[in-house]
């Protein structure tokens, strides 16, 4: 029996109540795993991927970003604005501070993390800063971005930011952001196609305020900054090199560049930077979000063998 609990903390960004769920497994946890969600959704999504988890025993939990899902109440917040100082950092903060939280109830359980789209860039930045604290980390869904283009983004957004405001909402810039994830999807019915083959899916998106609203400036200026961070292979090198890493996705999600993406981040991890365990698994078929398309439990069952296999191998020394 699987029991959902909902929880709040305090933001790093010193003002804000966050909402977060756990899944708890009967019994003691054999793993914990926390989803750093992506942008424009939130962390409930991921209900029915966390209950498979947890009737495996492994304690899943998230928080929802600020500007997202629960962490916007009545009257606080807005969709899609993060914080005024430094939200790049604030968001991987907030993201270990639920991580110690979670730990000091389970004192000895290994850790894992799952980061996507969005999130995997937080995730990217998390194991650079607080890898060492964790027994894997899954990167799904991810980008790599020339460092030219992300930092004349972010200046760009900059520029319109002291015009327009922070939190103002740049139709043009959403699109130059999305428009061209529907360029190699036939017969497109909605704009939100290139999420997943899944048509039910991607109608309760469109059809939930939680997820259908358009980034801020600050959002995309947030954005901008995190792939400016982790795409600095300097950076990179404070990764530990033992750290198990799965990066995944699918073959047909526009945002990893249809694979390519991946294969040249599990390059620079591995041959580059010497980080002795990543893998590799992109999906055939598969568009951005895993966890919501057809034939998702396929991915359910690799994610869940590959932590199993870090704690065997764990229990096995």
């Amino acid at each position: 029996m699987v029991r959902k609990e909902e929880l709040t903390y305090k933001s790093r960004d010193r003002q804000t109540m966050l909402h977060a769920i756990k899944w708890i497994p009967e019994g003691q946890p054999v793993a914990i795993l926390q989803i750093i969600h992506g942008m424009q959704e939130y962390i409930d999504r991921y209900d029915e991927f966390a209950r498979f988890m947890a009737e495996k025993g492994i304690l899943v939990m998230g928080n929802d970003h600020l500007g997202h899902g629960g962490s916007v109440t009545e009257g606080k917040g807005t969709y899609g604005y993060f914080c005024k100082n430094d939200p790049a950092t604030v968001l991987v903060r907030d993201a270990h501070r639920l991580k110690k939280m979670t730990q000091e109830e389970y004192p000895g359980v290994p850790v894992f993390i799952l980061g996507h789209s969005f999130g995997s860039f937080v995730a990217r930045e998390y194991i650079t800063r607080y890898g060492t604290g964790i027994n894997g980390a899954i990167i799904q869904g991810t980008a790599f971005m020339p460092l030219g283009t992300v930092k004349s983004l972010g200046r760009f957004v900059s520029f319109m930011q002291v015009i327009m405001g922070e939190k103002y909402r740049s139709e043009m810039i959403n699109n130059m952001a999305f428009k061209g994830y529907l360029k190699k999807i036939p017969n497109v019915r909605t704009k939100f196609d290139w999420l997943s083959h899944n048509e039910e899916s991607i109608d309760r998106y469109i059809a939930d305020p939680r997820d259908n609203f358009i980034f801020t400036l600050n959002g995309f200026k947030t954005m901008a900054e995190l792939l400016k961070r982790v795409g600095d292979t300097d950076k990179m090198e404070d990764i530990p090199k033992n750290l198990p890493i799965l990066i995944t996705g699918g073959s047909e999600d526009p945002v990893g560049n249809y694979g390519e993406a991946l294969t040249k981040l599990h390059d620079i991890y591995k041959n580059q930077l010497g980080i002795t365990n990543v893998e590799l698994k992109i999906y055939d078929g598969m568009r951005h979000e895993l966890q919501q398309e057809i034939g998702r439990e396929k991915v359910y069952e690799d994610q869940y063998a590959w932590i199993k296999k870090i704690l065997d191998g764990r229990n096995a020394n």
